[in-house]
């Protein structure tokens, strides 16, 4: 097999991570105002009992906040966005989303039968709608960025 060299490489990798960088800053109301349109979607379909997990859900640059589930994630160089939902006072986001299975309690209550809930999808319906908006949205803040940088 064949290798092939390409000359002067590291110069050319320093170049487009230094590229990157610059353009970070650029990029990033673009994931935030993405987010938020994701996290807008989740408020609209989650099911609103005391209205807690939809005031829960919500999006921050960097990790998810202690006990929230995170959705999902974005990053471009340094910056991260992560949607999440739930917090320290809400951690049933998941079993809304995904529902329980009927069982047997224990503990205080033990003995006694639980029929189980159904699935309330909240979540991820809403990130597969938006996803392909989300990240022609983000593309474009890119490509937008880079074309300023290189001019």
């Amino acid at each position: 097999m064949a290798r092939v060299y390409l000359k002067n490489y590291p110069q050319l990798r320093a170049k487009l991570q230094k590229l990157r960088d610059d353009t970070a800053a650029d990029v990033a109301p673009a994931m935030a105002k993405a987010a938020q349109d994701i996290v807008d979607m989740m408020q609209r379909l989650v099911p609103v009992n005391s209205g807690d997990l939809r005031e829960s859900i919500g999006f921050t640059f960097g990790a998810a906040p202690k006990y929230a589930q995170k959705v999902t994630s974005a990053s471009f160089g340094a910056t991260t966005v992560t949607i999440f939902a739930g917090n320290s006072k809400v951690r049933y986001a998941h079993l809304v989303e995904f529902g329980t299975a009927a069982h047997t309690n224990g503990g205080l209550f033990e003995g006694s039968k639980h029929p189980g809930a159904k699935p309330h999808p909240f979540f991820f319906p809403s990130y597969r709608a938006m996803r392909k908006q989300s990240a022609k949205m983000i593309r474009k803040a890119i490509k937008d960025a880079v074309k300023r940088a290189v001019a």
